[in-house]
């Protein structure tokens, strides 16, 4: 059977899995409320400064810290991640599942750890991902770098038409628009106005359920 994209290109944190509400914002509630008390973020802000500016200039900027505090809030997060597990979101398997059966590529571009994004797709059953760009990259090298697409087309010769990047948070949207690749927002995560504001307006395509992105892919 045929296939409208060669390689889905994934976000992985409330893309794939529910892993915002569930693990980094009560992670970023545990350390903050140790360390940095005066610091008070509602989860939608929280959401909102992910989206845009980004995760570093949430912690540097929004919330003040340094450099170095930043690194141990980051070391605080690798532990807490290593003791919760997100969810996948329902359908998500059988996207997967599909991808690969008519052949397909699934590829990760993703600001968590690589080690993370296989244990969280070992524990939901979804299938091995062929190719992962987690946070361990080199920083010119992550999202929204348009460096992990140019070395999957490279990689698997591949034109930018023939990949799709799935993706909630605009460093996503800025990686594919970098390089002229179609993009899909995956709008499932949360119903913040702003956010689905820009992704409406400017995503080649925007589903909110992930029911959509499946008949989208595969009817």
């Amino acid at each position: 059977m045929s296939l409208k994209y060669q390689c889905l290109v994934l976000d992985h944190d409330d893309t794939v899995v529910n892993s915002t509400a569930t693990v980094h914002y009560p992670c970023f509630q545990e350390y903050t409320g140790k360390f940095f008390p005066h610091i008070h973020l509602t989860l939608e802000e929280y959401f909102r400064y992910n989206f845009h500016p980004g995760v570093i200039p949430l912690f540097t900027e929004i919330c003040g810290m340094t450099w170095e505090q930043m690194l141990d809030e980051e070391n605080y997060w690798k532990e807490y991640v290593k003791h919760h597990v997100p969810k996948a979101y329902p359908g998500i398997r059988e996207i997967l599942e599909e991808q690969h059966r008519r052949g397909g590529l699934i590829a990760v571009v993703s600001h968590s750890f690589s080690e993370y994004i296989r244990r969280d797709y070992a524990q939901n059953g979804l299938p091995e991902p062929d190719i992962i760009f987690g946070w361990e990259c080199p920083a010119e090298e992550r999202k929204p770098s348009p460096f992990p697409l140019k070395e999957i087309m490279r990689r698997y010769a591949l034109k930018p038409e023939q990949l799709l990047v799935v993706d909630d948070l605009k460093p996503g949207y800025d990686m594919a628009k970098a390089v002229d690749v179609p993009f899909a927002a995956a709008g499932w995560a949360n119903d913040i106005e702003e956010i689905e504001t820009f992704m409406r307006k400017n995503s080649d395509f925007y589903f909110k359920r992930v029911e959509e992105l499946k008949r989208f892919l595969f009817e």
